[in-house]
């Protein structure tokens, strides 16, 4: 007898674990462990979805006849973590070995691998691209850029082929999207789905369990089986789609998901599969429901960034995590748990993210990302936050796009250049600036935006490494050609709001 260990993000039938088990003697274990849901203080709404995820795919396990053996959170019995409960479930069954998949964390790996116990890790191969594939891809590159990576995929997976050339004559189509959003009362909403008994009741465990946790809990629509996910992915394709490619990048304060298809929990818990999701997005534009470019952004998502972070996690392990090749130090400001600020945009960001455990990747990289990144935040504290705030976060996907391409810790491995702006471009892109209490077009001052001095401050003080990068050389050009006292200004008004940050006030 053996017992098969699935985790809360593991929730697919196809899992490596579950297809090598044997169910005329093997036991499937799943527990509901407090230490899982506060390593870091996860926000009320993903330890929702995790844990109501978690019982509906117990329950179709035991609908066909798998033996399961459910821990929930709320029970006396249940251990304090993972290892607790293997311990009791082997000294209670006499299994002689825990068999698991993968983890996407390598906290939780370590933590298994230490155990006293017999334990077989199995592949996790629910990705499309495994990671000796990718290691293999690696070693033959000079440098990691995903554009490289997404390319081959398309090759290996077909999707937007016609033969050996891409789908229109072209890999990337974002000269044609990435536009700012207009307001659009057309524009369709998100397939929401009304909590059913068993998310009611552990909605109301998790109130109960974890009332100190940032982020609200109420109102809760996600979907949590997998009938849900594919509904939910229905209803992307038809009504979304079509225009995610214009609107991807674009931040409107009034409507926190505009074409974005609010997939990508369901994808990284199991409900859904990544080829399944990109076959549907092509099957959309072969049959002309959906615009090419659209089609080409939301794919390259998926087989090019989902895959090539997952691949990044994988090749460089858990050091990765330690990484802060830029020596910033600085605490996390109190704005991003929730603390006044006069800065619209950031304020609205972690609003929405308090409210729906959810911001597109645009609100996250160059909205709260770009500005820890400006303010010298330490990353480890930046991927903590990321890690605990959405409901998507996992440790796997989350760290390389916060560590690498949000915070640029790993020196360039991931990103060519850091991804920081100035007020101009969330101008461009969002309504935001026209509701702050700062103007965007102020340069320096006390109504300047704090985006704009600290963006120049960044330039400078890291100017040793950056000025002689070929994307990053033109801003400098522009910084030297502005008049000495005026850049002193500058850098002053930035020093001034650094030094405010340090001392938790209100920026």
């Amino acid at each position: 007898m053996r017992l098969i260990l699935v985790l809360g993000d593991q929730l697919s039938d196809d899992l490596s674990a579950l297809r090598d088990a044997d169910f005329s003697r093997d036991i499937v274990v799943m527990a509901e462990v407090m230490a899982e849901g506060t390593y870091v203080p996860h926000h009320p709404q993903k330890i929702a979805l995790v844990l109501t995820a978690m019982r509906k795919f117990a329950a179709s396990l035991q609908a066909r006849g798998v033996r399961v053996a459910y821990s929930r959170l709320d029970d006396p019995e249940t251990g304090p973590s993972l290892p607790a409960e293997l311990i009791r479930r082997m000294a209670e069954t006499g299994a002689d070995e825990v068999v698991v998949t993968m983890p996407g964390d390598w906290r939780l790996l370590s933590t298994l691998q230490a155990l006293p116990l017999p334990l077989r890790v199995l592949p996790d191969d629910r990705f499309i691209c495994a990671p000796e594939v990718f290691a293999a891809w690696a070693a033959s590159r000079k440098s990691l850029r995903m554009e490289w990576f997404y390319r081959d995929m398309r090759r290996r997976t077909g999707l937007l082929m016609d033969g050996a050339e891409p789908a229109g004559g072209q890999w990337n189509f974002d000269h044609d999207n990435r536009k700012p959003a207009q307001p659009d009362l057309l524009r369709a909403a998100p397939l929401r789905f009304a909590p059913d008994a068993e998310t009611e009741a552990v909605l109301a465990m998790v109130a109960a369990c974890f009332p100190t946790h940032f982020g609200r809990l109420r109102p809760f629509h996600w979907p949590t089986d997998r009938t849900q996910a594919l509904e939910a992915l229905d209803h992307f394709i038809t009504h979304s789609l079509p225009r995610f490619g214009d609107e991807q990048d674009a931040m409107l304060e009034s409507d926190p998901f505009l074409s974005h298809s609010l997939l990508s929990a369901s994808l990284n818990i199991g409900l859904l599969a990544p080829l399944e999701v990109c076959m549907r997005a092509e099957a959309a534009y072969r049959s002309g429901a959906a615009p090419l470019p659209a089609v080409e952004g939301f794919i390259r998502q998926i087989i090019g960034w989902r895959e090539y972070v997952r691949g990044i996690w994988a090749l460089k392990g858990p050091a990765y995590l330690t990484q802060n090749a830029l020596n910033h130090s600085a605490a996390l400001p109190p704005a991003y748990w929730g603390a006044p600020t006069k800065m619209n945009c950031l304020s609205k960001a972690v609003g929405q993210t308090r409210d729906l455990a959810y911001a597109h990747h645009i609100q996250r990289l160059m909205v709260t990302g770009n500005f820890a990144l400006l303010a010298g935040v330490d990353p480890a504290a930046v991927h903590e936050w990321y890690l605990a705030v959405y409901i998507d976060a996992f440790e796997w996907v989350e760290a390389p796009n916060t560590l690498g391409m949000s915070q640029f810790a790993d020196g360039g491995l991931l990103g060519s250049k850091p991804y920081v702006s100035s007020g101009a471009y969330i101008d461009r892109m969002s309504d935001y600036c026209s509701g702050c209490h700062y103007r965007v077009k102020d340069r320096t001052g006390p109504k300047a935006c704090p985006f704009n001095p600290l963006y120049w401050h960044f330039l400078d003080r890291h100017r040793a490494r950056f000025a002689s990068n070929p994307r990053m050389a033109q801003m400098y050009r522009t910084w030297d050609k502005m008049d000495a006292t005026h850049r002193a200004t500058v850098l002053a008004d930035a020093t001034a709001i650094l030094a405010r940050l340090s001392a938790n006030e209100v920026v």
